[in-house]
């Protein structure tokens, strides 16, 4: 039953993959779209092979960056979270400025941070932890919010004092929101960093992509994406497993609920 399931799970999106692949050779084949515009799924392949030493140089940077950036970002957005939700004054006076900090387009802070840090690693990193904070820390604000005012109550009846409370009622009913932003800042992580090495330095996935762009060599243009999909992911799958070690009954409660539906 497990096998099935796993495989009913995995069969759609490998087709849908499998008829994209198709569709694009079909494209590319027919000679209608050129190749410095699009080219066939065998010329990227190529390129990931011949450039893999490349490729794996910048991901290690990117990767880097997106890791210490995210690490960065999560320990900004627990701190802003537990503290607007300690303090209501400071909620009502952050909170706006925090929605309006996202609305600044990405690609107009990214110049700014290397003028102010330079050319190294600091402004990329710094850039992903102003890109990642913000679910994380939005999330944990509506897991707070939503804690379970009976079990509260009956805390505060037993003598248990704010911090108590925190942590054995509020913070564990947070952690489901918590990882659902952490999974979208994930995502996010990489493409920060990859658009800070756009703007300034002379390493990672970011800055071979501008080199590659500005020879027209649009084979190596899609086998960068193709990397940088490929670590988003893994960062996506680090987050989904710490997931499942932090809150292992959100698992049982799954397999129960895919049981209940299959019987």
């Amino acid at each position: 039953m497990k096998k099935q399931r796993n495989f009913t799970n995995v069969f759609p999106p490998l087709l849908a993959l499998l008829l994209l692949l198709a569709v694009w050779y079909a494209l590319t084949a027919s000679g209608r779209v050129g190749a410095y515009m699009l080219p066939s799924p065998t010329a990227v392949a190529a390129a990931l092979v011949s450039q893999a030493g490349y490729l794996w140089q910048g991901a290690k940077v990117t990767l880097w960056e997106a890791f210490c950036g995210l690490g960065i970002g999560i320990l900004i957005a627990v701190v802003a979270a537990t503290v607007m939700d300690a303090a209501g004054f400071l909620r009502r006076a952050v909170y706006p400025l925090l929605v309006v900090s996202q609305t600044v387009p990405t690609i107009a802070i990214a110049p700014l941070l290397v003028l102010w840090m330079g050319f190294g690693t600091a402004p990329k990193i710094a850039l992903v932890a102003l890109t990642t904070f913000f679910p994380i820390s939005m999330g944990l604000l509506t897991g707070f919010a939503a804690a379970d005012p009976d079990q509260m109550n009956l805390l505060r009846a037993m003598g248990a004092g704010r911090r108590q409370i925190f942590f054995h009622v509020k913070w564990p009913g947070a952690l489901p929101h918590f990882f659902s932003g952490l999974k979208i800042s994930a995502s996010y992580a990489v493409v920060g960093a990859v658009v800070a090495e756009w703007l300034g330095g002379d390493s990672g996935l970011g800055m071979y992509m501008t080199r590659v762009r500005k020879a027209y060599q649009t084979d190596k243009v899609f086998a960068v994406i193709i990397v940088i999909v490929a670590v988003s992911l893994l960062l996506m799958l680090a987050v989904h497993v710490v997931t499942r070690l932090s809150m292992p009954w959100e698992a049982v409660a799954q397999n129960e609920k895919k049981e209940k539906k299959a019987s």
